[in-house]
């Protein structure tokens, strides 16, 4: 689930074009910038507590490695599915009640994981939670952006608040993990408590499945917190026949944008090959875990560290990847090696399949970190390609379908991963993937052709966007 939850980029439906709304109005931009960065941690941080034990708890329910690989393709392509019919949905019915309602999908999805251990339900639960974050895509933004402008006008800064409400999001997804595989642990280390637990309920709650119903209660928190703070300003509102009846153009539009331009077709491809790399990440490293620890409790900590480390490593490559433009004397170059470093990752991670030894897990450590490091570092430097090759009024439906590219591969990566024998050769598929994706900016980019006429009223419909998850 963290691949799929990802960095957040600039809401689609916030770059679609308002009228200035007068100075003056709502909130001042530093209460909106506040609640803001609150509601961006209380929705991240009940994701973030599933990323620890999300695998591990689909395993002692009875399931196995390729249905788990299953309810995360019901994750991503409901996800995707349903990505650009809810791009404009807040502009309908508005950014807060659009937030709640992902609130409540959440909260009904993080109960189901919590006490269901039929696979029906587990799927269910992972459809809810594509739907969740289709809907939650964009619309804080949008709020935080409309709030801004109607106060200070149109000119007002907004990279501040954007910067810490991303600095939120990162922070909730660490201390998700962290509670999220300590909390089992610390239950199984008090005496009887697991059995306590398992004999109360009739063996509906089990120790890993408490990070789940603790989730659940976060999201209420959530829906009561974004009801009761986030005023809406008047604003113009779509119809609903608009923004139905603008989503086949918005998908023509962005087939239309990388069937025609080479570089955007790369921007895409190294999209797909981080669906890729992080559906096989997401998958399979909670298992190797739970068997080097001995115990799924046990591996849940050490994945809950690994985590939150791979969310570090992923900032951390994200604040150097201007620097590796410079060194690359470009941004293709920096992506190429970020594809390079996250495909070496992935293959000391293949390796070192079947090892305990002190060497191999140090190699697979690294090699975990280095696909995190190699996507921060490829990413900002493929947006910044993307968003200089397009303008305006072409730049959300190019973000939609480059979100889109990430979804489906990623589940389809999924599943395969999860039918293909243990060992090593997932990974190395995964890491093949990965530097063929790389290997397409090893020359450069031909010189932009003019952008098709009409593409302007083409890419105003109202559709989301979001580079996937360095979703974690």
């Amino acid at each position: 689930m963290s691949g799929r939850t990802g960095t957040p980029e600039p809401a689609a439906d916030a770059a679609i074009p308002h009228p200035p709304a007068p100075a003056g109005r709502g909130l001042d931009p530093l209460t909106a910038r506040r609640r803001f960065v609150a509601v961006s941690f209380l929705f991240w941080l009940p994701i973030g507590m599933s990323i620890a034990t999300g695998v591990l708890l689909f395993t002692e329910r009875g399931m196995g490695l390729a249905a788990i690989a299953g309810f995360f393709a019901v994750h991503s392509l409901t996800a995707a599915a349903m990505e650009l019919p809810t791009g404009g949905l807040s502009d309908v019915i508005g950014r807060r009640t659009v937030l709640a309602a992902a609130g409540l999908l959440n909260c009904t999805a993080f109960t189901l994981f919590g006490l269901a251990g039929a696979a029906w339900a587990i799927a269910l639960g992972m459809a809810l939670m594509g739907c969740a974050r289709a809907l939650s895509s964009g619309p804080a933004e949008a709020w935080y952006v409309d709030t801004v402008h109607a106060h200070a006008g149109p000119d007002a800064d907004l990279r501040t608040g954007l910067a810490r409400g991303s600095a939120a999001m990162s922070a909730a997804l660490a201390l998700g993990t962290l509670l999220g595989g300590g909390l089992p642990w610390l239950l199984g280390l008090g005496p009887g408590a697991g059995e306590w637990l398992n004999g109360a309920t009739a063996g509906l709650v089990i120790p890993l499945s408490v990070p789940a119903l603790l989730g659940a209660l976060v999201e209420v928190v959530f829906v009561l917190y974004v009801l009761s703070a986030l005023p809406e300003p008047p604003r113009p509102r779509a119809t609903l026949r608009g923004v139905v009846g603008g989503v086949p153009a918005a998908i023509a539009a962005g087939l239309r944008l990388g069937a025609r331009d080479g570089l955007i077709r790369r921007v895409l491809l190294t999209a797909s090959a981080a669906g890729a790399a992080l559906a096989a990440v997401e998958l399979l490293t909670p298992g190797r875990a739970a068997a080097l620890m001995g115990t799924a409790e046990s591996g849940a900590v050490l994945f809950a560290g690994l985590a939150c480390a791979g969310f570090l490593c992923s900032a951390l490559g994200s604040q150097l990847a201007p620097l590796a433009a410079r060194l690359t004397h470009s941004s293709e170059r920096a992506v190429l090696s970020g594809g390079g470093v996250v495909a070496l990752g992935l293959t000391l991670l293949g390796i070192t399949t079947g090892s305990t030894t002190p060497l191999a897990t140090t190699a697979a450590v690294t090699g975990y970190g280095l696909v995190y490091l190699g996507l921060g570092i490829a990413s900002p430097n493929a947006n910044d390609l993307l968003h200089r090759r397009v303008d305006a009024s072409g730049r959300a439906t190019a973000l939609s379908i480059q979100s889109l590219a990430l979804q489906l591969v990623a589940a389809g990566a999924g599943l395969a991963a999860g039918t293909l024998p243990p060992g090593p050769l997932p990974w190395l598929l995964a890491a093949a993937v990965v530097l063929a994706g790389a290997l397409c900016w090893v020359r450069r980019a031909a010189p932009a052709k003019p952008y098709p006429k009409g593409a302007a009223d083409l890419a105003q419909a109202p559709v989301d966007a979001r580079f996937g998850r360095t979703d974690v």
